[in-house]
């Protein structure tokens, strides 16, 4: 079918096991063979009695039944230990080769992919996949194995039996196919939803402060009712189709038992067949039986595991917009930090084929010289992350170029270029992991961790947690205060002693007694290193080496801080309106003070 197309780029994942794949079928075979030659020798063992045989004779034929009948079993075992086993170590192998995957691929890709939906294709999917690749494979051996062994000794005592016996059970693999289709569609069909309902379980947990703040328990329960509500009926609606197929092939492999019955009956009557070919005959017909109704079990398998596997094939199929250049190039030694440089560069996030573009960034250009530290200032959206986005190539530019050293970083591959960085993004993440093992990711210098936690203000924080440096972290440091996070983050960054540092608004969450404590300790650690720090608050930026302003991705004046104030442009006005909004807020605090202060009074008069 061209539905199951999809399963052939699982045959490389065989390959390593190939001889425990061989050795299972061989006993999927060998078992399927003895447990055919028990019947047999019940026919001899039942004609030999009927006849008058010697008591050794039968003796002797019970005796060889046991003992195919244990073999059999014994084969059973080992293709399940070998072929199941074999399923486990591709889930394995397959699983990594997602997980791989999804570290390369680049920002791009997760802005159009929900977290929830990866989960659900790691998961449930890749369980069915697993299903497909030993126990379907398995039983679909099995079948074919034990129906040809039970259709040749069947043939072998009354060809014509066999023949009316098959008549029904012709219709059997059309039954098949057609069901089979109608599976995979409802099964897909299935798998999306569960991705959906995932996704907004993970919303929900992630965000539980946010629903919680907002009073919005009900109205979430009620939407997570309805998905699942839906994810029900379309799990019925496929239990439904696998629950008239299961019956539709019993019935036409019945038809086939009653016609051997009413006919079989008949022939013993006459004496054209004996009372123990009858029998066996019979046993052969169920093993016939059982294989083809295990085929449509099969089917629903192959088909779940074909499903799934297309959706696995989106991860597996992802290619990197960003690609390591064929042939890349080296940086040379540094001592003093490197040199960054913008030429003319344009950016814009990628969009929906047809939509309009809209440029974030236009027309940069600056020079970062070796161990300067360039301020960038502007208002929200001007374009300050996603210009410090740029120098790691978390994207590439549509327009222009950076260079490091000279360089292109095109012309680096993304691990020479990222190993020189040191980034603390807008948005702080910490792993569910010690404080400790957060700050040394990346390197292994714990003594680097110490210093880096001191120039960021943490140290004496970490000290009065109960565990020190060995405090567990909760999910993306949720025990943590929004400052904290952002001076862990910091650390993290200058533990591993990068040439080049990169902070995006760094300091956003932080008081301005502990920022000014932080900029002078700063001052010391960028030494020697080049340091892009975007921020939207003046203070932060005010002893850079030099200072870009940002507006609407655009640079509108660039230079250092007097000369800016001096040319009383938009540095000039933004400077004064947080030292307005500073102003302002100090009084507001100064008269609730005042205001606390009075009512103590009164309370004591």
């Amino acid at each position: 079918m061209p539905t199951m197309s999809s399963l052939r780029r699982l045959l490389p994942y065989y390959r390593p096991y190939r001889g425990s794949v061989a050795w299972g079928l061989f006993f999927v075979v060998g078992s399927a063979a003895f447990s055919s030659v028990g019947p047999w020798f019940l026919r001899r063992a039942l004609d030999g009695i009927r006849a008058g045989a010697p008591l050794k004779t039968i003796w002797l034929l019970a005796a060889a039944l046991i003992g195919v009948s244990l073999i059999g079993g014994f084969g059973r075992y080992w293709m399940r230990e070998l072929l199941n086993g074999v399923s486990r170590w591709i889930e394995y192998d397959l699983r990594n080769d997602l997980f791989r995957k999804l570290e390369t691929a680049d920002a791009t890709y997760y802005s159009r992919t929900r977290t929830g939906d990866l989960m659900a294709r790691l998961t449930n999917d890749l369980s069915a996949v697993r299903t497909a690749v030993g126990p379907a494979i398995m039983y679909l051996t099995n079948t074919i194995a034990g129906g040809t062994f039970a259709l040749w000794f069947m043939i072998q005592i009354s060809p014509r039996l066999t023949l009316i016996a098959a008549l029904p059970m012709a219709l059997l693999p059309v039954l098949g196919i057609m069901f089979g289709r109608r599976i995979h569609a409802r099964f897909e069909s299935v798998q999306a939803h569960f991705s959906d309902l995932t996704t907004l379980a993970q919303e929900n947990l992630a965000g539980v402060r946010i629903v919680r703040a907002f009073r919005q328990e009900d109205a979430e329960r009620a939407r997570f009712a309805t998905l699942n509500e839906q994810y029900l009926e379309k799990n019925m609606r496929l239990a439904q189709l696998y629950g008239l197929m299961q019956p539709g092939f019993s019935i036409f492999a019945g038809l086939g038992m009653v016609a051997v019955i009413g006919v079989g009956g008949l022939l013993v009557l006459d004496n054209t067949i004996s009372i123990g070919s009858f029998v066996a005959f019979g046993m052969y017909l169920g093993m016939l039986t059982w294989p083809l109704i295990a085929l449509g079990w099969v089917i629903n398998l192959f088909q779940r595991g074909a499903a799934s596997m297309t959706r696995l094939l989106d991860i597996l199929d992802v290619e990197p917009v960003l690609k390591d250049p064929e042939h890349p190039r080296a940086l040379p030694a540094a001592s003093g930090g490197r040199s960054v440089e913008f030429r003319n560069v344009g950016f814009h996030y990628p969009g929906e084929p047809g939509s309009p573009t809209r440029w974030v960034l236009r027309h940069i250009s600056f020079v970062a010289p070796a161990g300067a530290t360039i301020g960038v200032v502007g208002a929200t959206g001007s374009g300050k992350s996603a210009l410090m986005d740029l120098v790691p190539r978390l994207f590439d530019p549509q327009e222009g170029e950076i260079l490091i050293d000279g360089i292109p970083i095109r012309d680096l591959s993304v691990e020479t270029l990222r190993r020189e960085i040191g980034y603390v993004p807008q948005e702080s993440f910490l792993f569910s992991d010690t404080i400790g093992s957060n700050l040394v990711y990346g390197t292994s210098d714990e003594t680097a961790a110490s210093w880096a936690a001191e120039i960021a203000q943490l140290d004496q924080t970490i000290e009065q947690f109960p565990g020190g440096y060995d405090t567990v972290l909760g999910e993306r440091g949720i025990n943590l205060s929004g400052g904290q996070k952002q001076r862990a983050a910091l650390a993290r960054a200058l533990a591993r002693r990068p040439t080049i540092v990169l902070l995006d608004d760094a300091l956003s969450a932080v008081d301005t007694h502990t920022e000014a404590e932080i900029l002078r300790s700063l001052r010391d650690a960028l030494t020697k290193r080049t340091a892009l720090i975007a921020s939207h608050r003046v203070s932060a930026i005010r002893d850079a080496t030099w200072i870009i302003v940002l507006e609407q991705g655009r640079i509108v004046e660039q230079g250092r801080h007097t000369e800016l104030l001096a040319a009383g442009g938009r540095y000039w006005a933004l400077l004064n309106r947080q030292q307005l909004e500073e102003s302002i807020e100090a009084d507001a605090e100064g008269d609730g003070e005042l205001a606390e202060s009075a009512t103590e009074d009164t309370i004591n008069a």
